[in-house]
């Protein structure tokens, strides 16, 4: 087991634009380091703000050995708080999502008020503060209908990248949307395998049939890659800013996020089998169905899809070394009926079907490089430039080290 420092040296002595060492995908001291220095200090999409509608809606989200508790407030805020009482250090709440009035502490019933006040604790003496003992706060912001958070006790600038979303989000209301499926799958490979396979499509037309059918497999349509963008990307982007929806390819300066409106193929609507529209009722204000996909990813834990009609939130979270949890959320209209306005199984079917052919394909990728015999090899400039990119932003990120290269950025 590798430690911090000969963790940092392995990732600055890394062959550039090739696969990581092999330690850097396996190695338990890795994965330490990782928690440590990413995901314990950035921004972290958790939940959608619509899956907590109601004031003592809950919902838990654990990232290694923090458990924050995500609740909406009586003013209507959401909050987050660590899962850990104040007294004992008992969880406080113990199922995954829930409701309630209050927050209760199961082992001796200390009782919070939905803002993280302790509010009542029996028989403490007469010097007991209350107000010195209320549930640790964790940073939170809710950004157009999507909730982040920081486990860090100073979390990084967040402004940029929220005026951003905001911007390019405009045109979905999420705020006004509601949870129609959700998935989540354990892939038995580290978390940088499954964004690896995540930032590239150079794997897509060998794996992915339902969603070639209508996602572009050309890297220049996303922006994914160092030669400048596609001439059919410009003319939508320029189609859909005309409609006033923004859709230029944008990455910040560091690599940590990006925005891009793509075109799905054939004038396709959305994610189905047909191309057509997977809900009637859309959740968005776009004037056309063939809006396309509006592509933001977050490091280090989320990627979103953005359609006309629907949008697909996925999320990202380290398990161990060797194990990532990924969680997936179609999101709808909250006034479409199921059976009336969408058909899970449409919706849904194109995002499952990949979903569990990038699973095989991490997993089958970890297994591999399990081996001693693994050499990191090249990635295709072509088509992995948006591999080379997330790397770059993991090695500068794990090091402190400054972005020495962008991607094509426009301004």
């Amino acid at each position: 087991m590798l430690n911090e420092a000969e963790v940092l040296a392995l990732v600055r002595g890394r062959k550039p634009d090739h696969a990581l060492p092999r330690a850097l995908y396996v190695d338990p001291g890795v994965f330490q380091v990782d928690m440590e220095r990413i995901w314990y200090k950035d921004w972290l999409f958790s939940v959608p703000a619509c899956e907590i509608p109601k004031r003592g809606n809950f919902v838990v989200h654990t990232v290694g050995d923090y458990a924050a508790i995500i609740v909406r407030g009586e003013d209507g805020t959401i909050r987050a708080f660590h899962n850990s009482c104040r007294h004992r250090g008992s969880v406080i709440c113990n199922k995954m999502k829930g409701s309630r009035p209050k927050l209760v502490c199961p082992y001796h019933q200390w009782t919070y008020g939905l803002d993280g006040a302790l509010i009542w604790a029996r028989d403490m003496g007469p010097d007991f503060d209350p107000k010195e003992h209320g549930l640790k706060p964790i940073h939170c912001r809710e950004v157009a209908g999507l909730v982040y958070i920081c486990l860090a006790d100073t979390p990084p600038p967040f402004s940029a990248f929220a005026a951003e979303t905001a911007r390019y989000l405009a045109p979905h209301d999420l705020v006004n949307s509601k949870i129609a499926f959700e998935s989540t799958i354990i892939e038995k490979g580290n978390w940088k395998l499954v964004w690896e396979n995540n930032r590239e499509c150079y794997h897509c037309s060998a794996n992915h049939p339902s969603l070639c059918r209508t996602f572009p497999e050309d890297p220049r349509m996303i922006g994914n890659g160092f030669g400048g963008l596609a001439s059919d990307l410009d003319k939508h982007v320029a189609r859909c800013e005309a409609a006033g929806a923004p859709s230029e390819y944008r990455i910040a300066p560091d690599g940590v996020w990006r925005f891009v409106r793509t075109p799905l193929l054939e004038q396709a609507e959305s994610y189905t089998m047909d191309g057509k529209a997977a809900v009637a009722l859309p959740n968005s204000n776009m004037p056309f169905k063939d809006a396309g996909s509006l592509l933001k990813f977050l490091y280090p834990g989320t990627w979103n899809h953005f359609l006309s009609d629907h949008a697909i939130l996925f999320r990202v979270t380290p398990v161990s070394a060797l194990e990532t949890e990924v969680t997936t959320k179609w999101l709808v209209h909250k006034d479409a009926v199921e059976g009336r306005d969408y058909d899970v199984k449409r919706l849904t079917e194109v995002w499952i079907a990949t979903n569990a052919e990038d699973q095989r394909v991490v997993e089958d990728n970890q297994r591999g490089i399990l081996s001693p015999a693994f050499q990191p090899g090249p990635y295709s400039p072509d088509h992995e430039a948006g591999v080379m990119q997330f790397c770059d932003w993991y090695a500068n990120t794990l090091t402190g080290a400054p972005a020495e290269r962008q991607l094509f950025a426009a301004e």
